[in-house]
């Protein structure tokens, strides 16, 4: 399988997934398929369609107000990996495509600066079917298991958390399953800059702040026996691409000084009972017998809106410019937005119950 960097410059990402001729789904046809168990998820993709200027203006005001929290946030990773015995000279970053990607890129060349022997690959893993097991036997081979941390970008409610852990459960594959975060309101990361849900800039374009790659997709007729998981690679993007440009802005950023709520195992805990809490008031006021309807958090709350059909967007504060853009889109898809206490959360978006499905 040939190496392949998205539209990332080739040091700083190796994703070990398979460029496919993925066929597109309708979002009703795949909410309906998803919904009534007929497909999962990760067979279908939804064409994802490039932002409007205002859209594209509110990620700019985002960037320009956040870039340097991200920056020192990912400093903070980099510092806390380096005084990790397994991690302090060598570190090989497993980034969760794709959310994981454009993170685990900003930290590898953290790491990098610190003379850290580092590489960086980003691989497919899918709520209910596992992490890639190819992929990471490839990582093996070319890395060991020792050193290696595996890297999101936020932590929703867990469920990616819970699926890393189930898949290296076995102690067959030698990974251990130590994420890192950046943001970990969920409480369930081994590792996290803070424990709040802010607005990482990245996590609110898709494709094209993400080197120009799908959603993993698994499915027989795309991926055969030994094959990694596979993508599109949206080359059909390419002038819209702000992948690298992202990453440029963030370090090119004055860190930020300012204080936001850190992040320990014993906040983690706090924010694990928060979390529940929440999701599970909102299952029972809203009838919601399957919890992956429930999205929270900002940047998952704003890729169900973008991906899926939603029932309503809860925020936290209206007023706040860190859910402006999910407001533009929800106006756009005419869902009612309701303002109430999230806790921890600064968004939470509801889908809709498709027919017949629970």
């Amino acid at each position: 399988m040939t190496p392949f960097h998205g539209s990332y410059a080739p040091e700083d990402v190796t994703f070990l997934l398979k460029p496919a001729a993925v066929a597109l789904t309708d979002v009703a046809e795949k909410e309906a398929l998803i919904q009534s168990g007929a497909r999962h998820y990760s067979e279908m993709l939804s064409e994802e369609r490039l932002p409007d200027a205002r859209y594209l203006a509110l990620y700019e005001a985002a960037l320009a107000r956040n870039a340097g929290r991200l920056k020192a946030d990912i400093a903070a990773l980099a510092e806390a990996i380096t005084a990790r015995p397994e991690t302090a000279t060598s570190c090989t970053i497993i980034s969760l495509a794709r959310a994981g990607t454009p993170i685990g890129v900003l930290l590898r060349r953290a790491l990098a600066a610190r003379g850290v022997d580092v590489a960086h690959y980003s691989v497919s893993i899918i709520r209910g079917r596992g992490i890639d097991r190819v992929a990471l036997a490839h990582i093996a081979a070319a890395r060991g298991t020792a050193d290696a941390v595996f890297v999101d970008g936020w932590t929703g409610k867990g469920a990616i958390t819970q699926e890393l852990e189930a898949s290296l459960a076995d102690g067959s594959t030698g990974f251990a399953p130590f994420l890192a975060v950046v943001a970990d309101p969920a409480g369930c990361a081994s590792l996290a800059a803070t424990s709040e849900d802010y607005l990482i800039p990245s996590g609110i374009l898709g494709a094209i702040a993400s080197g120009l790659v799908s959603r993993s997709v698994l499915s027989a007729e795309l991926v055969g026996e030994g094959e990694f998981h596979a993508c599109r690679h949206l080359t059909e993007h390419a002038h819209a691409d702000r992948s690298r440009a992202f990453i440029a802005a963030v370090e090119a950023a004055t860190p930020s000084q300012a204080k936001h709520p850190g992040w320990s195992p014993a906040s983690a805990a706090a924010s694990r009972k928060a979390c529940a809490a929440l999701v599970e008031g909102l299952m029972a006021e809203f009838a919601v017998t399957n919890v992956n309807r429930i999205k929270p958090g900002i940047a998952e709350a704003t890729r169900a809106v973008l991906r899926r059909l939603p029932q309503g967007v809860f925020v936290r504060d209206l007023a706040d410019p860190e859910v402006a853009h999910l407001l533009h889109l929800a106006q756009q898809s005419q869902v009612a937005v309701e303002q109430r206490e999230l806790g921890n959360y600064r968004a939470v978006t509801l889908i809709a119950k498709a027919g017949g499905a629970e």
